[in-house]
C-alpha cells in the first residue's frame, strides 16, 4: 500500500543556500502530523513543495503516488500562512468560486460553518476582521473532502477565540481517511490532536516519531521535548 505522502532525498536550494537538505519522509493516510521548527527551519518551504507551489531542486515527491501538479491540487487542500482572499470579493462569491474550482468542495458544509459567525455573506472580504478572514480561509479549506490537508500556521495572528474556532472546524470537518500536516505553535490543544510529530531544523529532519512514544519514553510533553531536542525556548 502506497504512503499518502512520500519524499525521497528532497532538497531545495536558493542560490547557494539550502533551505531543505535530503528530506526523506513517508506519511500514511489517517494521521494528523505536526511539523515543527524554529523560525527559518524550512517547514514552510517543505509545505510549499508538497502542495506544488514550489519545485524541489533535487529528489522525488509524491502525494498518493503522483508528483505534485494540477492533479494533486484537486485532492490536496492547502492553507498557507498568508491571507489569500481577494478583498474586493464578497463572502458569497468567494464560496461560490471555490465550489466551482474544486470538485471536492461542499458549499453546504462551508455555509454550515460560516453561518456560525453570524456574518451576512454579502459582506466583502475587506469588511471582515483579521480573525474572521482567518476563520473564512479555514472554512474554505476544511469544506473540501481532500486526501491531504496541509495547514501552515492556521492560528497565526489570531486571538484565543479565533484559534479555538479554527481548531474546532479542523477537527470536525476533515476527511477521516485523509492525512493532515499542520505547522503551528505547540499548545496543549494542538498537541492533543496529533498522532505524530516531525521536528525540522536548518532544512533537515531531526525527529519523526509518534506522540505516544515520545510521551511514554521521554515522560514529557511534545512542547518540552521540542525545546530539549532543538535547544529553543
Amino acid at each position: 500500500m502506497l504512503d499518502l505522502l512520500s519524499l525521497k532525498a528532497v532538497s531545495k536550494k536558493y542560490g547557494i543556500k539550502k533551505a531543505l537538505n535530503n528530506i526523506n519522509l513517508n506519511i500514511p493516510s489517517g494521521k494528523i502530523v505536526g511539523l515543527f521548527s524554529p523560525k527559518g527551519g524550512g517547514k514552510t518551504t517543505l509545505m510549499k513543495i508538497i502542495t506544488g507551489v514550489l519545485k524541489q531542486t533535487e529528489g522525488v515527491v509524491s502525494v498518493d503516488g503522483v508528483e505534485p501538479n494540477e492533479i494533486t491540487k484537486s485532492y490536496v487542500a492547502y492553507l498557507p500562512d498568508k491571507i489569500f482572499l481577494d478583498e474586493s470579493m464578497t463572502v458569497k462569491d468567494t464560496i461560490c468560486m471555490h465550489a466551482d474550482f474544486y470538485e471536492d468542495f461542499s458549499k453546504d458544509r462551508a455555509y454550515d460553518m460560516f453561518n456560525d459567525l453570524k456574518i451576512p455573506d454579502k459582506f466583502k472580504i475587506k469588511a471582515l476582521s483579521k480573525e474572521n478572514r482567518r476563520k473564512l480561509q479555514a472554512i474554505l479549506v476544511m469544506s473540501r473532502n481532500a486526501k491531504l490537508y496541509v495547514l501552515d500556521e492556521p492560528f497565526i495572528n489570531v486571538d484565543a477565540d479565533a484559534r479555538d474556532y479554527i481548531l474546532k472546524i479542523i477537527l470536525s470537518n476533515y476527511n477521516r481517511n485523509a492525512g493532515i500536516l499542520i505547522s503551528t505553535s505547540i499548545t496543549p490543544e494542538v498537541e492533543s490532536m496529533l498522532d505524530e510529530v516531525i521536528f525540522i531544523r536548518d532544512g533537515e529532519i531531526i525527529l519523526y516519531d509518534t506522540v505516544d512514544r515520545i510521551r511514554n519514553e521521554k515522560g514529557c510533553s511534545i512542547d518540552e521535548y521540542f525545546k530539549e531536542v532543538l535547544n529553543v525556548g
